[in-house]
């Protein structure tokens, strides 16, 4: 299985790769996220660490589960061979309703095919009011002229 764009990146193929991301990520279906990343995908997400595309799968059914009206921006930070490192925020409520806004870095390495082996995020939560919202299209994709995360003084 082959996940264009392929390292190695350019910038303008890494942000390729990151919209691509950002999109999937916007769905928030875990069995079609999991794709993108190797049988045997390493990751560090907080404090939790994964080994394999199931397992990832399982995680990402749980994040979605509490992380309600999930809305996610990701910009290129840097980009070399088969690296590239992302910033990203997403905005998300709880079953009460209270809202959060997530602030986070992410290093990804990839294999030949485009499929992430290794991520390694660092994710801090803020809680904010509805107010203080800044993610408002309707859920799924970005719409391509809504504002990224430099426009937003995020």
């Amino acid at each position: 299985m082959s996940r264009p764009p392929l390292p190695p990146f350019t910038l303008d193929t890494a942000a390729q790769k990151a919209r691509v991301a950002e999109d999937a990520w916007n769905t928030r279906d875990p069995d079609k996220v999991a794709l993108a990343y190797t049988e045997d995908t390493v990751w560090r997400n907080r404090a939790e660490f994964l080994k394999g595309r199931e397992e990832v799968r399982k995680f990402l059914q749980r994040k979605w589960a509490r992380e309600l009206g999930y809305r996610l921006i990701k910009e290129v930070w840097a980009c070399t061979g088969n690296r590239i490192a992302v910033r990203f925020s997403y905005e998300y409520h709880d079953d009460s309703t209270n809202w959060f806004r997530a602030y986070g870095n992410e290093n990804w390495e990839f294999d030949e095919n485009g499929l992430m082996k290794l991520r390694i995020a660092s994710i801090n939560d803020v809680p904010i009011s509805e107010r203080d919202r800044k993610f408002f299209w309707p859920q799924g994709r970005r719409p391509d002229n809504h504002p990224g995360l430099s426009e937003l003084g995020l």
